[in-house]
């Protein structure tokens, strides 16, 4: 049986439908049976896709014979994983057909060409890869929101800035919670846990509608999308090796700042900021700097303590 892989990473306008790939490849058939594979959402930067897999394993067990694709970049624009699935392909004898470049794959030349074109894939998903950060650090700079969900106590709304649509941060009816988070937390003896069981005792809850624990907490309190930046933030940040996007008279004691970065996965947010970009946002900020300041040194001294002594016995 033969197999018709077809993949799209986003529905757009400018890109061809998963459904228009496998009538392109229906043409390939000439009246055989085949099995169609789609992983719909995924990019073709890795293999990690349900469908493909699913089809790797039916090569493997001897079901398929020849895979037909649309184009090369729909099943990888790896050069690794090409070349490890086309010498899967060669072990089980399956042939291998791409609609719109035609290639022999039985002589070295046409491996070649086919090995040339995953390169030239590969290179263009790389650009675009860089060309969408470029543009996401280029708007943060000028203090619209990066990306993803709006902090705890903020609205996105849309605007314009220099002649461009953006999105920045408008405080909504929860920036109250905020506020009292930090007033709780900048008490001299006040712990995240204190806070925490007043914030259930005035019955605020998180964005999810559950109680905060301390992780929502120190993660709201470390977020300098609150505080009222001053030349003193601006020396903090810059102490923690974070890369500084307005010079230090931008930081006017009125308005928040955005930071944005790629972090460790197994780091928290807004813990290590070396190399992170600190702008200064377009909204207000709502916590003086020095309360903001004080709250920071409080949670450096934080540490998780380790349990080492695990129990050996049990009844």
């Amino acid at each position: 049986m033969n197999a018709i892989y077809a993949r799209q990473s986003v529905d757009r306008a400018d890109s061809i439908s998963i459904e228009s790939q496998i009538e392109f490849c229906q043409y390939e058939m000439r009246g055989e049976q085949y099995k169609v594979y789609t992983d719909r959402g995924y990019s073709g930067k890795n293999i990690d896709r349900p469908a493909f897999a699913e089809m790797m394993n039916d090569i493997e067990n001897g079901v398929i014979g020849k895979v037909v694709v649309y184009k090369l970049d729909r099943i990888s624009r790896s050069i690794l994983d090409f070349s490890n699935m086309m010498e899967q392909f060669g072990k089980h004898k399956v042939e291998f057909v791409s609609t719109t470049e035609k290639f022999d794959t039985s002589s070295p030349m046409g491996r070649a060409m086919l090995n040339i074109c995953i390169v030239f894939a590969q290179l263009e998903r790389e650009t675009i890869a860089e060309r969408v950060r470029d543009n996401y650090y280029a708007r943060v700079k000028k203090g619209a929101w990066g990306g993803g969900p709006a902090a705890f106590g903020f609205d996105l709304v849309k605007t314009t800035i220099d002649g461009k649509k953006a999105t920045i941060c408008q405080p909504n009816e929860q920036i109250s919670v905020v506020q009292r988070i930090f007033e709780l937390y900048a008490l001299p003896y006040s712990s995240l846990a204190d806070v925490q069981r007043q914030l259930i005792q005035d019955g605020s809850v998180s964005s999810g509608g559950v109680n905060f624990d301390n992780a929502k907490l120190s993660f709201i309190l470390k977020n300098p999308a609150y505080v009222r930046a001053d030349t003193a933030v601006y020396n903090f940040y810059k102490a923690k090796g974070a890369i500084l996007a307005n010079p230090p008279e931008d930081f006017d004691g009125v308005h928040g700042c955005i930071l944005v970065g790629k972090r460790d996965a197994n780091e928290r947010k807004h813990k290590d900021v070396s190399n992170h970009l600190l702008a200064m946002g377009h909204h207000e900020g709502i916590v003086d700097s020095t309360a903001f300041l004080f709250c920071q040194q409080k949670l450096s001294r934080n540490r998780q303590i380790k349990n080492t002594y695990k129990g050996k016995h049990s009844w």
